[in-house]
């Protein structure tokens, strides 16, 4: 080969050699700038995770005399104290069962402090098989996941309404209940038949205050900002007592009239305890009642003086409970609270109510920052539970309070989530014909149109409170 020829030769390996590498590099450039666009164009705002301290969560509310507070501490004992069956376990009262949820109030209102919410760790499971117990771990129980009562929105033949809370446990096979033998409900087969639905524990945080504030007050938040409402398709509608007409504030569903009721039904149904408000058991089977009715009562000494029921303990616990104080503001959150009342939170998480004049002078002409307007809201097929409560329907849901939002791990009624990204999304919900819009829709997509900083600032600020 002539030396010519070679040269020519090594000339176009050398040109195609430069060739390839350039166009090598300008598909890496190509590469690294389309994954620098993706990862633009996926940066998103992110759940700042549950805020450290308490919150002051837990703490009387100011102004208590000496006596108010004794029974405030006496009662948070005994919201404390879990029960057994015949009240014949270690540090325990007698009660518990046939059928029941957890044994005491405090084992799942605790997070993050006594009167709270579902904790980190699901006592619920230690529960299940405490004293000997046989019960089975529902499958939609995890030892992380949320405390969950379970219903059932229709009767087995799934075509007329149930809407009741179907205990998880039963006191089968409790070294302190021989002779009880009843079964835990099918809830493999409810959930097979789409007939299953969750609750989770509603803060106590504040009860007292949220029933000190005038109904007028309450009543008055239907026809404030108005246009604004109809703009973005807010409506809200209390929910009512059958009997006096009165504005009922209590509850997923705002089902319950006052903090009174809402313990004695709560003592019956997710621990079994009888009590003078709800005097029934939930479960006659003979063999399984061991103790008279009701089990929790007025007790009554030799010398006639009465001591207070638990239920009346619990009522007085919730009752002179504190709300939560929200973190010290930032930048960040005051300006995520200006986004807050900009794009339409604020039209139903209404920030604050004052108390009216309440018997007990601590509690009268209080600012409860509550971030609720105690109203109905339909809120689409997404979050319905196909229960009806009260005048609520099955996709109506009361304003969840905000107060207190900072230290929760576990959103919606139902715990489907931690993430409170998540949950601001599952507002939004198209209708299906048997349900409407929610009427969230149009706030959550003004909140998806936000910039990612304004969105941080508006998590950050959520989780300040």
């Amino acid at each position: 080969m002539s030396r010519k020829v070679k040269e020519l030769r090594s000339a176009k390996t050398q040109s195609t050699g430069q060739s390839i590498m350039a166009t090598g590099l300008a598909v890496v450039g190509m590469v690294a700038l389309t994954l620098a666009m993706n990862t633009q164009s996926v940066a998103q705002a992110t759940d700042p995770g549950v805020r450290s301290g308490s919150g002051n969560a837990g703490t009387p509310v100011n102004g208590l005399t000496p006596n108010q507070l004794a029974f405030f501490s006496a009662g948070m004992d005994q919201f404390s104290e879990n029960q057994s069956v015949t009240g014949t376990v270690a540090n325990t009262s007698a009660g518990l069962g046939p059928r029941y949820n957890g044994e005491g109030c405090g084992q799942c209102h605790s997070q993050p402090a006594i009167g709270g919410t579902s904790p980190a760790a699901n006592p619920q499971i230690a529960a299940a098989t405490d004293q000997g117990a046989s019960n089975q771990i529902p499958f939609f129980l995890s030892a992380n996941g949320p405390v969950r009562e379970a219903r059932f929105p229709l009767m087995p033949d799934l075509r007329h309404p149930d809407g009741g809370v179907h205990d998880l446990f039963t006191i089968t096979g409790r070294g302190d209940a021989k002779g009880c033998t009843i079964a835990q409900p099918n809830f493999q087969q409810a959930a097979q038949d789409g007939n299953l639905v969750f609750r989770i524990p509603t803060p106590v945080f504040g009860d007292g205050l949220i029933e000190s504030i005038p109904e007028s007050l309450i009543r008055g938040q239907i026809a404030r900002h108005a246009e604004r409402k109809r703009e973005l398709g807010i409506a809200g509608r209390p929910n009512t007592s059958g009997n006096d007409g009165t504005i009922t504030r209590f509850g997923w569903k705002a089902q319950n009239k006052s903090v009174g009721i809402f313990a004695g039904e709560a003592y019956n149904v997710e621990v079994g305890v009888t009590n003078e408000l709800f005097p029934n058991e939930r479960d006659e089977t003979p063999g399984c009642l061991v103790n008279g009715t009701p089990e929790d009562l007025t007790n009554f000494d030799q010398s006639g003086t009465n001591l207070p029921s638990d239920v009346s303990l619990f009522t007085t616990f919730m009752r002179f409970l504190d709300q939560p104080q929200p973190a010290p503001p930032t930048p960040s959150t005051l300006h995520g609270q200006k986004i807050f009342h900009e794009i339409g939170c604020a039209l139903c998480h209404t920030p604050s109510f004052t108390t009216g004049q309440a018997s007990v002078t601590a509690l009268s002409n209080v600012q409860a920052g509550v971030f609720s307007d105690f109203l109905l809201h339909h809120m689409g097929p997404k979050l319905a539970d196909g229960i009806s409560q009260g005048q609520a329907g099955g996709d109506e849901f009361r304003t969840a309070p905000l107060w207190g939002l900072g230290q929760r791990i576990f959103f919606l009624h139902d715990g489907r989530t931690s993430d409170l990204v998540k949950a601001i999304h599952e507002h939004h919900s198209e209708g299906n014909g048997q349900y409407p819009d929610s009427e969230a829709n149009r706030v959550i997509r003004h909140f998806k149109e936000l910039s990612v900083q304004d969105q941080q600032d508006l998590l950050n600020f959520l989780r300040s409170l």
